[in-house]
């Protein structure tokens, strides 16, 4: 009997040996085939649809927003199947509403054991900012993001590439990009005959925490909530961390004033700048430290998948595994502990925080 169950199991392990190998192999015909190119490497998002309304500004449909639809879509399916798998009537989720349910939980017993009674009102945030850093963070290792897109006219200043077609899908043909050309401009509505078969590209999805416009917004909900949160918790007291003016009026009722009673108003309110300086600052941290991590990951991936296409780059997306996962936990955790000192006062005679409701 134990001998019969051995060899299923040896020959998954043969099976899957194999299945490796061929993925070698191919990634080697492959990177031999159409040897990769270096993508174009840029700050701004680059623009898919628009511009739809000059009211504000110009407004584009951009790669980024692409990518934050998805990752929106995503986390309402993954929502959507907890919600079925709890109308089923079972006391125990099994498959991946029970991996779901998991996750949350063990958020709110972080955020329980931090925030104690104010959990309940700083949860929703937490999560739903760990949660949706997680998933766009992790469509950097997703075949095609970045690496998938349009071709067209080649931009002043972008890049220009020649392209092979490789087949087509209903007349509409699909190309790989062979290589990088240089387009010489001779004058304006003039170019050198390099020109008519080289096209620029952009990528209909690109990762959106390489965009600072995302990162900037998501910083600016964390900071904003946490002065609510705050105000909801103390009242209009919450201020006074900023403005702190009370001890001048405590001076003036002390028979005698020595050199600190004198001095203390002005630190306190010297104090009080540092704190509303801190709390701009969290807007600037918040923004730069995941902005730079991904996009500097993202660039990495680029670089070494450019370089080394078949074996070198598997180790990066592990360690993009791990800096998407490590950059969500660290984006929520700030939140959660900066929401939860915010419930807390800091006059030494005030009161307890009001009780949630």
């Amino acid at each position: 009997m134990e001998n019969t169950e051995k060899i299923p199991h040896k020959r998954r392990r043969g099976f899957y040996r194999w299945l490796i190998l061929l993925i070698i192999a191919g990634n080697i015909l492959a990177a031999r085939a159409w040897a990769p190119v270096m993508p174009h490497v840029q700050v701004p998002a680059e623009n898919i649809l628009g511009p739809f309304s000059t009211i504000v500004g110009d407004l584009y449909l951009t790669n980024t927003i692409i990518a934050m639809l998805i990752a929106d879509v995503l986390l309402i399916l993954m929502a959507l199947s907890v919600r079925l798998a709890t109308r089923s009537g079972d006391l125990v989720l099994k498959g991946f509403p029970s991996a779901i349910e998991a996750v949350v939980e063990g958020l709110y017993g972080l955020v329980e054991s931090t925030a104690g009674k104010w959990a309940r009102r700083i949860f929703p945030w937490m999560a739903t900012i760990v949660l949706l850093v997680l998933v766009v963070n992790w469509m950097e290792l997703i075949p095609g993001v970045d690496s998938i897109g349009t071709l067209h006219e080649p931009h002043q200043g972008a890049p220009a590439y020649e392209t092979q077609e490789l087949f087509s899908i209903g007349g509409l043909p699909v190309r790989a990009i062979t290589q990088e050309v240089e387009v010489e401009e001779h004058g304006e509505g003039e170019h050198s005959s390099s020109e008519t078969a080289a096209v620029g590209f952009t990528p209909f999805v690109r990762v959106t925490a390489t965009d600072l416009n995302f990162t900037v917004a998501l910083a600016l909900i964390s900071v904003v909530m946490t002065q609510v949160i705050g105000v909801q918790a103390l009242g209009p007291g919450y201020f006074s961390k900023f403005f702190a003016f009370k001890n001048f009026g405590r001076m003036w009722t002390k028979e005698r004033l020595g050199p600190f009673d004198v001095m203390m108003p002005f630190l306190d309110i010297f104090v009080g700048l540092l704190e509303l300086v801190a709390e701009f600052a969290k807007i600037i941290s918040f923004s730069f430290r995941l902005f730079g991590n991904i996009f500097a990951g993202a660039v990495l991936l680029f670089v070494i998948g450019s370089l080394v296409p078949v074996l070198v780059q598997s180790v990066f997306l592990l360690l993009e595994f791990m800096v998407g996962l490590i950059q969500a936990l660290v984006f929520g955790m700030l939140t959660l502990v900066f929401m939860s000192m915010a419930t807390h006062s800091h006059d030494d005679h005030g009161e307890e925080p009001a009780e949630a409701h």
